[in-house]
Formats: structure tokens, sequence, C-alpha cells
């Protein structure tokens, strides 16, 4: 199944290149990456044999979280190490990002399958809420292009991304969904700033980089980097915002993580992850734990990195 995604991606990075290209946005050329200085070795924290990793978060007791593309469950990690444990599924597979609502409940967002190929048409993504404890899942938000990134802001809005779409969707406190908010070809993971006035978001395919999109002016998104020299096919993924407010990005070809450290200036974190998918910072004080960045993957893998 990880080689079908794979191909699956290649095949429609294909078709996305050569159609979105016109649209993308034009940013400052970047140099070729070299290594931060800070650079660190992965370490293997944990894995779920035969799952196809695309979304992960953890909560305020250190537990990680992570979607299967393929099953469409939702497992939890309780430490490095431990085995992983289905809580949840989503109801029409496709398991894609996760986020935490204000309520404590876990967003997940599903139709992050083939669906998201023809997503700015039929829309037919959506997210669910699951309530860690018990497992209930009850509908959360339909008719997005997808939600193969999520983010949530301090009023509870919640931002959606499709990397082989060109829509980003908003959904309301009020439960309004605005599937068209932005329009950004490729857009994909999803990271709000501290004063949530910006989405970060990877440019996967089209003009790979990554850019941010005033929540105040969605009409005028930024570019912050494009990706230059062998990382032009990269295929950055589920990017997140490190401490200081820098993007940190995972990438499903080249298998590095990069770090974007100011406008058009990236280096290289960490390397030789294939099939990167989705980055996450630890939370609490115990288990997954606040201060270390975590990666997970198409191979079903997750590294401490």
């Amino acid at each position: 199944m990880r080689r079908t995604r794979i191909g699956h991606l290649a095949a429609a990075a294909a078709i996305t290149f050569s159609t979105l290209t016109a649209q993308a946005l034009v940013a400052p050329a970047a140099p070729a990456a070299s290594g931060c200085p800070d650079a660190r070795s992965p370490v293997v924290v944990g894995s779920v044999p035969g799952a196809v990793l695309e979304g992960a978060t953890v909560d305020a007791a250190g537990r990680l979280y992570v979607t299967d593309l393929v099953s469409g469950r939702v497992l939890r990690l309780d430490r490095p190490g431990a085995a992983a444990v289905p809580i949840a599924t989503v109801p029409s597979g496709g398991a894609g990002g996760l986020a935490w609502a204000p309520d404590g409940s876990l967003l997940v967002g599903y139709g992050a399958d083939a669906r998201v190929l023809t997503g700015d048409v039929t829309r037919s993504a959506g997210i669910v809420a699951v309530d860690v404890t018990s497992g209930a899942v009850r509908p959360f938000a339909s008719g997005l292009s997808a939600a193969n990134g999520l983010a949530v802001a301090g009023d509870g809005t919640v931002y959606a991304t499709n990397d082989f779409g060109s829509l980003v969707g908003r959904v309301l406190p009020n439960g309004v969904v605005q599937a068209d908010w932005a329009v950004l070809p490729s857009a994909n993971g999803a990271a709000l700033s501290a004063d949530d006035r910006y989405l970060y978001v990877s440019r996967t395919f089209a003009d790979p980089g990554v850019s941010r999109i005033p929540t105040a002016n969605p009409g005028a998104p930024e570019s912050v980097v494009t990706f230059t020299g062998g990382d032009v096919i990269a295929a950055p993924d589920g990017l997140v915002l490190d401490p200081q407010g820098r993007p940190v990005v995972p990438t499903d070809v080249s298998g590095q993580i990069l770090r974007v450290d100011g406008p058009g200036r990236y280096c290289v974190l960490a390397s030789g992850l294939p099939m990167s998918s989705v980055l996450t910072y630890g939370n609490g004080d115990a288990g997954f734990s606040a201060g270390r960045l975590f990666r997970a993957g198409f191979d079903g893998a997750i590294y401490e990195v």
C-alpha cells in the first residue's frame, strides 16, 4: 500500500506541475540547501506496521496520535516505543490532518485519498471530531476540497488544505464552511502563527516551497521561500512552526527535514527520511514530551528529529 501511495503521488505530481505552474506564486529563489548548524540525527521512536501515516499531533499528556491514510484509522501511541492502539476510524476513509478543537476533541480530516484529485470540484472531504477517551466520532464539517492539513485558531476557526488542488477551506466557529476561503495551488499542511495572523502552508507540487496566507486577507498569499536545485522535486509536506515561528518542513521525496530561517533562506535539519509526510512537536512532561520534534511518514515509521 505504501508503494501505491507513492506511485499515486508521483503520477499526480506530474499532472499538477503541468496544470498548475502557470498559477504558482512568483517567489525569490533560495540557494541550495546546506546543513543547519544544529542539524540532528533522527532516531526511531515508534512504528505502525502497514500504515501510511498522514496526520500527527500530541496531546497534553504526551500521547501521540496519527492517522492511517489507507484504513482511515486514528491511532494512539502512549510513549516512544509503545504499540499503536486504534481509537477510531473516520467514516469514509482517507484519514488526513489532525488538530485539537477548543473543547478538547481531536479533529480528523477525511477524504485525503484519491478524492483529493477532484476535491476542488466535488468537495467530498470533511472533518470529524473524536472523543479520544471514548473513541466516539461525530460529524464536524463537510463540503471541503480536502483536509490533508488542519490548523485551529484560538477562536475555534479551522483551516484545511488540499495538496492536489487549489482551494484552502475554512470552517467558522458557528459551523459555516467556506470551501474556497483562499486559492493557493498545491497548499499542503497547515500551521498558524502564534497570533493567528498567518496560515503557513507548504507548496508540494506547484512551485514547491512555503507560503503564508494572511488570515485577514486570504486573497494576498505571500511566498516565504521557493525551493531550488534538487529540492524542487522534494515534495514538501505537512509542516510545523518551531518555537521561534520558523517553518520546519518534511519532504516526501528527498527525505530531508528543511527549516526556513528567513525569507528565501532554508537549511537541512535532518536527512535520510524518505516518505516523510508530517511533523509535530511534543507536549507535556512525559511520553512524546514538549521541546521535541517528531516525524511520521508514509512508511509507517515515527522518528524523533
